[in-house]
């Protein structure tokens, strides 16, 4: 056989394997998406078991009409949109100093900063309530964009430390020999080009921010006050199940990431072609 040949069928092996990979990472959406789409009795059937069979809008129009899903989902941008800003401030200024500034005890701060990320957030939502009580924040949404950071700012910040130090120093030094401050410096010259790293950065945040659970559950007790995960975990009673409030909410909750990260991804390719042609 010859070289050709054996490359194409590489090829072929290749494109097979991220097809089926596609298909396994895909096929979950799809099955959400038109189950959200059918009738009890069509859930309940095999006839129409891969596609709806009459398209049926009566889930969406249930869920929208007759339970809090506005609510939630206003609560849920409102957190997520919050500790995302938030997180990205936070974490894009320790990792600029982590990354930049020279001082006793950075090594250990920059381990530190990984660690706390590993930690996993069910050991401690329990010491973290007892804070937001303690300062007033318990049933309230504030508690929530309060306590987000302390999963997403670790991250944030570890994954800005290699994006800085990826930068030439040599770039800031210039423009503090033409008089800019260090902070001018940082606003002027590095973060234009740390810019696809922070788009990433904040759609992690955000992503973690808008899917998170425990803390919502845990934190909140009002109806009026919940997230979309927990509003959406209302529909499930015992072993009774609301499938088809279920799917459709989880349809229109995973829209807005969907949205967020096409918007953001635009930018993010936009920045790193500006840079490669500027540099």
């Amino acid at each position: 056989m010859s070289k050709t040949a054996i490359d194409r069928l590489q090829t072929l092996g290749s494109y097979g394997i991220l097809g089926a990979l596609l298909l396994l990472v895909l096929f979950p959406f799809y099955w959400m998406t038109i189950t959200s789409f059918k009738s009890e009795d069509q859930m309940r059937s095999l006839v129409s078991m891969f596609w709806p069979s009459p398209v049926v809008l009566d889930n969406y129009y249930q869920l929208l009409t007759r339970t809090d899903f506005g609510v939630w989902f206003r609560n849920s941008a409102l957190v997520a949109v919050s500790s995302t800003l938030l997180a990205t401030a936070v974490g894009t200024i320790g990792a600029y100093a982590l990354a930049r500034l020279r001082f006793m005890g950075r090594a250990f701060m920059s381990s530190a900063v990984l660690i706390t990320y590993l930690v996993p957030p069910s050991i401690l939502f329990i010491p973290l309530y007892a804070q937001i009580r303690m300062l007033g924040l318990s049933d309230s949404l504030a508690g929530l964009i309060a306590a987000y950071p302390s999963f997403t700012v670790p991250f944030v910040t570890w994954l800005l430390m290699g994006y800085f130090e990826s930068i030439p120093v040599e770039l800031e030094e210039a423009a503090m020999i033409d008089g800019a401050t260090r902070f001018g410096a940082f606003r002027r010259v590095i973060l234009p080009l740390a810019a696809p790293g922070l788009l990433a950065a904040a759609l992690y945040a955000f992503t973690q921010a808008w899917n998170e659970f425990l803390y919502a559950l845990v934190f909140i007790t009002d109806v009026k006050q919940r997230t979309l995960p927990v509003g959406l975990s209302s529909f499930i009673t015992g072993d009774v199940y609301g499938w088809g409030y279920l799917m459709a909410g989880a349809v229109l909750t995973t829209l807005p990431v969907i949205a967020v990260y096409i918007y953001l991804q635009k930018y993010m390719v936009e920045g790193l072609t500006a840079g490669g042609v500027k540099g």
